[in-house]
């Protein structure tokens, strides 16, 4: 089955906004969270969804959407299953990038630097905030693992939802990570192609903003 407009022929024209050196904070996290609060503003769906984009130890990338849920002077924080395929891949390759793209305001920002695990208490905080079923979730999943069919998770789920009750405890292998970021670029689509990219390098302990040819 082929689609009916050859993907050759697609084209949009950006002509939503511009980005000028003079626009832009003085540090990337400013600038990072005046965008996030402008995307929910237009009630952009699921505006903290970002790409998260890994490398394993023979060298091959892989990508999947996560949920930003932190951002501070320290990094961005998501939580997931330790044992998962992107966490083999930061215990072997402890570096990340993360890309956000806001597609109705024609936005992508892009974040790469090192990933650490955040502090078990920062974990169990976030944990007990998740809704139950979330939760109970975190311990029935065996993240990126070949199962036998859905039933397999819904009775894992069953089981530990009876074990633990209202109160399931956080798995010792679920947590969070956070990016320390060392590289910030700002995307804005402009007309004709000649789109807006806005960069901050971290150099020593300042940040060097440039704009890149798009």
């Amino acid at each position: 089955m082929t689609s009916t407009t050859p993907l050759s022929d697609l084209r949009k024209n950006y002509e939503k906004g511009s980005l000028e050196e003079d626009q832009v904070a003085s540090e990337p996290l400013k600038q990072f969270q005046l965008w996030l609060d402008e995307a929910f503003k237009h009630k952009i769906p699921e505006p903290n969804a970002m790409t998260l984009a890994t490398v394993d130890p023979t060298g091959r990338p892989s990508s999947r959407i996560v949920l930003i849920k932190g951002c501070d002077a320290r990094g961005l924080v998501w939580f997931t299953n330790y044992q998962s395929r992107k966490a083999r891949a930061l215990e072997s390759t402890p570096f990340a990038a993360l890309q956000f793209h806001w597609v109705e305001m024609e936005r992508v920002v892009r974040i790469e630097g090192r990933v650490e695990k955040v502090s078990a208490q920062e974990s169990d905080e976030y944990y007990v905030t998740r809704p139950l079923a979330s939760r109970i979730g975190a311990w029935a999943s065996p993240q990126s693992e070949v199962i036998q069919g859905r039933g397999s998770i819904i009775a894992k789920a069953t089981e530990y939802g009876l074990k633990f009750g209202l109160n399931p405890p956080r798995p010792p292998h679920w947590g969070g990570y956070r990016l320390v970021p060392d590289y910030w670029e700002f995307w804005q689509g402009r007309s004709s192609r000649l789109h807006d990219r806005i960069v901050y390098r971290l150099v020593g302990d300042k940040w060097v903003c440039e704009r890149l040819a798009p």
